[in-house]
C-alpha cells in the first residue's frame, strides 16, 4: 500500500487532536481515525509505525507549536525595555498564550489543556519521541519559566520558578479550561474577554508579591 501524502498525515493528526477531546483518549484508535479521515487503517500504521507513535507525534506537534507561540509572545512583551513592568507583561502574555493558541488551533488547544498527557502517552511510546518530549519540557523550563523568573526578580531558584509556574501553567488551566471544553457550532471554543481579564488580574496580583526566599544559599536553578 503506498504511503499517504504528507498533507494526509497532517490531516490525520488534526483529526486525532479533535477526537482526543471529543471521544476521549481511550477511544482514539487507528480504525476510528481511518473512518474519520478516509486514510486507510493500514496506511496510518505504515506512516506512524504504531498508535503510540501517532499519539506521541500528535502531542509533540501541538505542544511544540504552542511553546513556539508562547515564546514569541514573551519576546514581544519583553522587547528592548528590561524592567519589572515589561517582565510582568511578559508573564501575562505567557498566561494568555492558550487563549491565543485556541484562536489559531482550537482542537490542539483543547487537547493540551483538557486532556492529561499521561492519558495519551504510555510506556510504549517510542524512545525518540520520549526524548523529544523531554527536550520540549526542558525548553519550557529554560525559555519560559526560568527566563521569566530571571526577568522579574533576577532569580532562577526553585521557589521563584514555582511562582511563575503558577501564573503561566496553573492559573490558565484553571480559568480557561471551562471555556475550552464548551465549543460553538463550528467546533471552536469561545474564551470570553471576561475570563481573560480575570486571568490578567490574577497573574498581576500574584506578581505584586515577592516570591519566597530561596530555600538556602546553595539552591540550584530549576
Amino acid at each position: 500500500m503506498p504511503r499517504p501524502r504528507v498533507h494526509d498525515l497532517d490531516q490525520v493528526l488534526d483529526v486525532a487532536e479533535r477526537l482526543a477531546v471529543e471521544v476521549g483518549p481511550e477511544r482514539l484508535t487507528a480504525r476510528l481515525l481511518s473512518a474519520e479521515t478516509g486514510v486507510p487503517n493500514g496506511a496510518i500504521y505504515h506512516a506512524f509505525g504504531s498508535l503510540a507513535a501517532l499519539r506521541g507525534r500528535m502531542w509533540l506537534r501541538a505542544a511544540t507549536d504552542f511553546l513556539d507561540l508562547q515564546t514569541t509572545l514573551i519576546d514581544q512583551a519583553l522587547g528592548d525595555a528590561p524592567g519589572f513592568e515589561a517582565a510582568a507583561n511578559a508573564v501575562v502574555a505567557a498566561a494568555d498564550a492558550p487563549a491565543r493558541f485556541a484562536e489559531q488551533r482550537p482542537a490542539a488547544a483543547r487537547m493540551l489543556l483538557t486532556v492529561r498527557r499521561e492519558q495519551l502517552l504510555g510506556p510504549d511510546l517510542p524512545g525518540e519521541l520520549a526524548d523529544a518530549l523531554l527536550g520540549l519540557d526542558r525548553r519550557l523550563v529554560a525559555e519560559v519559566l526560568c527566563r521569566l523568573a530571571s526577568a522579574l526578580w533576577s532569580r532562577r531558584d526553585g521557589r521563584s520558578v514555582e511562582v511563575v509556574t503558577t501564573c503561566v501553567v496553573d492559573l490558565p488551566t484553571a480559568l480557561l479550561r471551562r471555556d475550552l471544553i464548551q465549543v460553538g457550532a463550528d467546533g471552536a471554543p469561545r474564551i470570553s474577554d471576561d475570563v481573560r481579564a480575570r486571568l490578567d488580574a490574577a497573574v498581576r496580583a500574584i506578581l505584586a508579591l515577592d516570591p519566597p526566599a530561596p530555600a538556602n544559599r546553595g539552591s540550584h536553578p530549576a
